[in-house]
């Protein structure tokens, strides 16, 4: 126990030192000449304060039982976390929102009919080496918001089921009616693969992991190496209906249902939930089915999984299999818990960082490693406060639930202060699963890449004499760290940067980003996963996520460096250059995209606006670097209040045609897919239904919201052009 406090504290000084170079060497964004000092120094002070035993302790209290939404043991984790985060000084809000949400896996049953009669594990295997693996708290894998349905049926491999595979085995004349779909993880969301197999008929769909995604094909099987064996199941959830939060209270909190405030509920047979049966197998279980079809067809090229056979379409009629699934939901209440440390001078503008704390078992990586590290980021900005040195702006961390089920906890608080949201938050950093491997990495709205970059430079890496920004910058892949957030509109890569993800779907910054407009990120370190199985537990994270334990201080310190400069600069250090640089890229990448069925198409009136923009931004960066130059401190507040409107300009009130709760005209996740990044989606689904009717109506809405940020930040040019005025004072 020493020798490891005693690693801690040599890691603490070499950092420190490096750091401390690194960041003398920076000018800090947005800070006058006068307070740069006086930040360098806090940020030297706050790197003091990390250490690998608290992030651990705090990953053990999270971690050590399974604790799915709605659960007496999720309750007992929420008190731990609010409970942490009041004896680090901070004030503790708990926010009840009464969802519509799944008792559980209910009754769940796959089996071989004909040729052979056999039940199918749906569960993972206890494992002698992993003590958690024996808990009786472990649910089998399961689906939340599937359909109820006992159904005996011949079967059809669709690939990943995506609507393109859908369309593929239309084309190929194979009909789904009827019967069960086999498809794979991956590709899209797990929810879309249920919702596409419905519409095309299907009785029922089975989901398996297949080793040629995730499995043997990649290397060493658990418990040996990471990959999934042959017993480890995804679950997840399936939830599609057209807006991210609880299905029954769209654009309305979820409000208990005891409180003053009623809130009118839907029915819930007035919402789209999937009718039919739908479950998840590992591919132990699906090898069973797949290796006993007899189709005459095998399967066309990319369709070919891992297991040992050549693929077919169809099973034929002579396979049968069994699929039921009983499962009963019901109003549940869930718990936002949100720790607050008040600004000494500007208290009404917020920082938000934020993680969900539910997890599908025991959620050792995901999410629990971002908790573990958020708690010990209010412990330690909670010592500086202690210490006389409170931020000059509020930080909030918040702590979301039911985000497994839908992302819900996070939406509907974002839905239930979008007021004061619209009016306080500068911005939201979500850290899901944020310390889950040694490989960094980030998605990030424009303005927000800056910060990220230059707060990388200014830490280091442990055990290497590399800043995490040298770490980043090597990775080949060059995508990414989080497993959550994939991308299927490019990111807009900058010269001499890492590649910084777009934001998509598949977690908690989807409300307060896409819905509310607040500059968002997501960022952290990735590796290996056992994704929503029994077993990403702490003897995987001991094994093989990070048996050193210092990811979770090194990312404590980007963090914390980040949410400080956020809450001290005099003006809002957000990237101004970034917005028409990054919209070239993705105007003229929705012109490709409608070129391939409209070849006359042109973006060119939106470029001409982005020009101008280009113009008006530069000039604000300027304005502002004078103005900081010169040591101004005059109309802080409203300036800072014009900088926090720039992203809402994007936000439009009609929202988009495959939803109108999101609002962002600049980014949503794909409608189609789940998880990826959509950039412009007015425009990008336009071009998913080869359409151009609705072209002159959209270039319209995006010509508007460019030119409002061209005005928006003309606007904040002159007022920081103009001279100081007499009796100014810093608010």
């Amino acid at each position: 126990m020493q020798h490891h406090s005693l690693r801690i504290t040599r890691f603490g000084i070499l950092a420190l030192s490096l750091s401390m170079s690194a960041a003398q060497a920076q000018t800090l964004t947005g800070f006058s000449p006068a307070r740069q000092e006086t930040q360098r120094k806090l940020e030297a002070e706050f790197k003091q304060h990390q250490s690998s035993a608290a992030f651990k302790n705090h990953l053990e209290s999270l971690s050590s039982v399974p604790h799915v939404a709605g659960s007496p043991e999720n309750e007992r984790v929420r008190d731990y976390i609010a409970e942490t985060m009041r004896k680090a000084g901070w004030q503790v809000d708990i926010y009840p929102h009464d969802i519509y949400l799944p008792k559980g896996p209910g009754e769940i049953a796959v089996e071989l009919v004909e040729p052979v009669r056999q039940p199918l594990n749906i569960r993972e295997y206890v494992f002698g080496e992993d003590k958690y693996s024996k808990d009786p708290r472990i649910m089998p894998g399961w689906n939340a918001y599937s359909g109820s349905g006992d159904v005996t049926a011949e079967v059809v491999y669709a690939n990943y089921g995506t609507k393109e595979d859908f369309e593929r085995l239309k084309a190929m004349g194979i009909s789904v009616q009827g019967k069960i779909v086999m498809a794979r993880y991956g590709a899209n969301f797990r929810g879309y693969k249920a919702q596409h197999a419905q519409a095309a008929g299907a009785a029922g769909v089975i989901i398996y992991t297949d080793p040629a995604d995730s499995g043997y094909m990649k290397g060493l099987t658990f418990p040996e190496g990471p990959q999934p064996s042959e017993s480890i199941i995804q679950r997840g959830s399936l939830l599609t209906v057209p807006y991210t939060g609880d299905p029954l209270t769209p654009f309305e909190p979820a409000l208990p249902m005891d409180g003053k405030t009623k809130i009118k509920r839907l029915d819930p047979k007035d919402v789209a939930l999937h009718k039919i049966p739908v479950t998840p197998l590992p591919y132990g279980s699906a090898v069973e089915i797949l290796k006993r079809m007899t189709g005459t067809k095998a399967v066309p090229a990319g369709w070919q999984g891992g297991l040992p056979f050549t693929y077919r379409l169809e099973g034929g009629s002579s396979l049968k299999v069994r699929l039921k699934v009983q499962q009963e939901k019901a109003i549940t209440r869930v718990y936002e818990v949100v720790g607050t440390l008040t600004g000494s001078e500007f208290p009404d503008e917020w920082i938000i960082a934020g993680c969900h704390y539910d997890a599908w078992s025991y959620g050792a990586t995901d999410p629990n490693s971002g908790t573990a590290m958020l708690l010990s980021l209010t412990e330690s900005l909670g010592k500086l406060a202690k210490a006389g040195q409170r931020p000059r702006r509020t930080i909030k961390v918040a702590h979301w639930d039911a985000e497994e089920f839908g992302v819900i906890g996070s939406a509907e608080w974002s839905e239930q202060f979008r007021d004061e949201l619209t009016q306080k938050a500068v911005a939201y950093m979500n850290y899901d699963a944020a310390v889950s491997g040694r490989i960094f990495g980030a998605s990030a709205s424009p303005s927000m890449k800056k910060l990220l970059i230059e707060a990388t430079q200014a830490i280091q890496y442990p055990d290497s004499n590399k800043t995490v920004y040298q770490h980043w910058l090597a990775q080949s892949a060059g995508k990414p760290g989080s497993t959550r957030v994939t991308g299927s509109s490019a990111p807009a890569v900058g010269d001499n940067e890492p590649v910084i993800g777009n934001l998509g779907g598949g977690s908690d910054h989807i409300g307060p980003y896409m819905h509310v407009g607040i500059p968002s990120l997501n960022a952290g370190t990735g590796g290996p996963t056992l994704y929503h199985s029994a077993n990403d537990d702490l003897f995987f994270y001991n094994k093989f996520a990070d048996p050193t334990y210092k990811m979770g201080p090194m990312v404590e310190q980007v963090v914390g460096t980040m949410s400080l400069r956020l809450a001290n600069a005099d003006l809002l250090p957000y990237d101004l250059a970034r917005y028409p640089t990054d919209l070239v890229t993705h105007l003229k990448a929705a012109e490709k995209a409608i070129k391939a069925y409209a070849p006359t198409y042109s973006i060119e009136p939106l470029l001409a606006a982005v020009a101008e923009l280009k113009k008006n931004a530069d000039a604000c960066e300027n304005a502002r670097q004078t103005y900081l130059q010169s040591g101004r401190t005059d109309k802080l507040a409203d300036l800072n209040k014009g900088l926090r409107q720039l992203e809402q300009s994007f936000i439009d009130p009609k929202g988009m045609a495959f939803g109108a709760w999101y609002r962002s005209l600049y980014a949503s996740s794909d409608p189609y897919s789940g998880y990826a990044s959509w950039m412009l989606p007015g425009l990008l689904y336009e071009a998913s239904l080869k359409s151009t009717a609705n072209l002159p109506d959209l270039e319209a809405r995006y010509k508007k919201a460019i030119n409002t940020l061209s005005e928006r930040l003309q606007a904040l040019s002159q007022g920081m052009g103009a001279p100081a005025m007499l009796g100014g004072g810093s608010r």
